[in-house]
């Protein structure tokens, strides 16, 4: 998937300023950080795809263009530019959406269905990145396959590839152990030739049996015989394997020795849980790794089952630490006792046990846990004469094709069992469930209005205050207000977050006037103290909207007995955008209290300077995009200094933001920015307690 927060490089075709704006707009509004182009021409087409990378192209279908669509994706195709094109069409029809698909066209989309149109870009985004990721894997494979043919040659091991019982492949050291000089004479000859008779029979079965495991690593003992009719007792193991593009067999061949056996026993011990004697954790990753893979490979499904021991500090609090290891003993016996040979019992960590099979599929899983479940609550444990009864909550999670990484899926079977507790109630757990997505997925976004409702009710919101540094040493105290919400879990997010993308408009108003009711508070009491702070409010686009905003806040600067001058108030560029009449009467209303007002994430409409004559503003922030690239590009140094300096010429006061190191101050310095803010000065923090004497 394209990173959260990678920054879309859009191109658009359209004759309207106006529509491509809304592209925009739509395209900041589902959460992507876009930075866009329109094409005016075909000549600007051509200088601008030689001139820098870009991740999709939206064009309208319009016959009156000199330069259309049809134009605009044949120089594409030309100039073969791996860029996703998705045609916007007044109405939807077979034919024409056959002939530009056929054209090579991602797909076409009516302009007034928006909500379509973003489903098929983030679509195109995706398949992109996963392009794009493919290209550089595969050009790691062809590095990694490069380093593996040279220690290959270079290995001290005997190895050879075969295929169909020839050698297509020997490295040095088994031709020196065979007695053959050259590779072409080796090739000729048949591994049944570098046998004894009686080792050509044993080696028959042996490849049978592999064929028909595929388990890596088997081996066998054997004679072989040289090119000079010497023989050794040689040790022979197996393995898969690719060789040029092509499946064939690896062979490892060694002297035979006495060390085999006790490096079995150290495997195993690596492998192995000191307490119970299951596998560890290590081993269990591994094979679930494997697994993943296995499933994406040959779409071969699996399953794992997270096995978490109900009240486990309690229990051991009753026999403890030395009858707990004891009860655990005894719980991964009985584990043991009821877990099938074809599956992989891990012990996880003190109170955790999994369960791993492949091919399995999840119902076949929750079947055996629900009656592993049932075996373990009727049994007595007898620990140091106490009995204990125990009990499990059981998360399963399927491994298929579309299966994430080893840590996320054992967060999905550990998620469903810690679940499980939550649905029983006062955690008593004792049950199984199996992990849906599609579930979670829902229970994360729904009633989350009456999620925010709640935190607000409960007194869960927090403010956190992030400085704003005059890069001219002025010593000035701004800060910037952030607010996070506490979730079920504890964890702090983004209210705004919760809001459903489309309203309700209500609870974004009741967060705004949450976030400014608490911070005139605190600036108020702040300020007592003798500090001449300033603060930097974000609004939402409702906030801009609603009638009643400016009369609530007179009243509570009033009763905060604060001056209009300390509060600032910050539009995103996009609301400012697709609310510009609603923007320019905020501006003028907050202006008449004293207030201050700042637009943020500056720069990435397709003609920003065009926001700007129409609303008053005192402060503007360029996007943190620019600042990111900064340090990647030089051509973005220029870019970033030209627009500081049309700012500052209209009489406007420049922020910007994401300063994470000292190497992006000098640039900044020398553009002329006035003002910095970002983790290298201070990460958000609940105090207003930055040392503005320092700079």
């Amino acid at each position: 998937m394209q990173k959260k927060n990678a920054t879309v490089h859009l191109l658009i075709l359209d004759p309207s300023q106006n529509d491509a704006e809304t592209l925009v707009s739509l395209l900041r509004n589902s959460g992507k950080a876009t930075r866009a182009h329109r094409i005016t021409s075909e000549e600007d087409l051509e200088e601008t795809l030689k001139a820098g990378n870009w991740d999709l192209l939206l064009a309208r279908d319009d016959v009156e263009q000199e330069f259309g669509a049809d134009g605009a994706l044949a120089m594409i195709r030309r100039m073969d530019k791996d860029i996703p094109f998705i045609l916007l069409t007044s109405e939807f029809t077979r034919e024409r959406t056959v002939s530009v698909m056929k054209a090579g066209a991602q797909d076409t989309v009516p302009f007034e269905n928006t909500d379509q149109l973003v489903l098929v870009v983030n679509r195109e985004l995706t398949a992109l990145e996963d392009r794009r990721r493919r290209r550089i894997l595969e050009s790691h494979l062809r590095e990694a396959e490069q380093r593996c043919q040279l220690l290959l040659e270079s290995s001290k091991d005997a190895i050879a590839y075969i295929n169909d019982g020839m050698h297509i492949y020997a490295n040095q050291s088994y031709m020196e152990f065979l007695g053959y000089d050259d590779i072409d004479d080796l090739i000729c000859i048949p591994v049944l030739d570098t046998l004894t008779p009686e080792s050509q029979e044993k080696y028959k079965e042996f490849m049978k049996s592999f064929a028909e495991s595929g388990e890596d690593g088997m081996t066998m003992n054997c004679v072989a015989r040289r090119s000079d009719d010497q023989e050794l007792n040689v040790t022979m193991s197996v393995s898969a394997a690719t060789y040029d593009g092509e499946t064939c067999t690896q062979i490892v061949i060694q002297p035979e020795h006495s060390d085999a056996e006790l490096e079995e026993k150290i495997r195993q011990i690596s492998s192995q849980d000191l307490l119970t004697g299951l596998f560890n954790r290590q081993y269990l990753m591994d094979a679930l790794g494997q697994a993943i893979a296995t499933a994406g490979k040959d779409n071969k499904t699996g399953a794992l089952a997270y096995i978490a021991l109900d009240n486990f500090m309690s229990l051991k609090g009753q026999v403890g630490i030395a009858g707990a290891d004891l009860m655990l003993g005894d719980l991964a016996t009985l584990l043991k006792e009821q877990t099938p040979e074809n599956m992989v019992l891990a012990r996880l960590s003190d109170d955790a046990f999994c369960l791993l099979c492949q091919p399995c599929e999840e119902k076949e899983m929750a079947d055996l846990c629900e009656v592993i479940r049932k075996k373990v609550e009727d049994n007595l444990f007898d620990i140091n004469g106490r009995t204990l009864q125990l009990t499990l909550s059981i998360g399963v999670a399927a491994i298929t094709e579309n299966a994430p990484k080893a840590p996320d899926l054992m967060g999905r079977a550990h998620t469903a069992s810690s679940e499980l507790k939550k649905k029983e109630g006062h955690g008593q757990g004792n049950g199984v469930l199996v992990y849906n997505p599609a579930d979670y997925e829902a229970m994360d976004e729904s009633n989350s209005v009456d999620a925010i409702q709640k935190a607000l009710d409960d007194n869960r919101f927090r403010l956190l205050f992030q400085p704003i540094i005059n890069l001219r040493g002025e010593g000035e105290e701004h800060y910037e207000a952030f607010v996070r919400m506490l979730n079920k879990d504890d964890e702090e997010v983004s209210p705004y977050d919760f809001l459903p993308p489309v309203g309700p408009s209500e609870m974004a108003i009741k967060i705004d006037r949450w976030v400014i009711l608490q911070t005139i508070k605190q600036l108020s009491s702040h300020r007592s103290r003798g500090h001449d702070t300033r603060l930097f409010l974000n609004i939402t686009a409702e906030t801009l909207d609603d009638k009643t905003f400016t009369p609530w806040l007179s009243v509570a600067l009033k009763a905060a007995r604060l001056p209009g001058d300390s509060l600032i108030f910050q539009i995103r560029e996009g609301d400012a955008n697709n609310y510009m009449k609603q923007a320019k009467e905020f501006s003028k209303a907050v202006h008449e209290l004293h207030c201050k007002v700042s637009i943020c994430q500056f720069g990435c409409a397709l003609n920003p300077f065009n926001t700007l004559k129409h609303i008053d503003v005192d402060y503007v922030k360029i996007d943190g995009s620019f600042t990111e690239e900064l340090q990647k590009k030089d051509e973005a140094k220029e870019e970033v200094k030209e627009m500081v300096k049309s700012l500052q010429s209209s009489g406007k006061l420049t922020i910007v933001p994401l300063v994470e190191n000292a190497s992006v101050l000098a640039t900044l310095w020398q553009a002329g920015v006035n003002y910095i803010q970002g983790y290298y000065l201070q990460a958000p923090v609940p105090e207003m307690n930055y040392d503005f004497g320092d700079h």
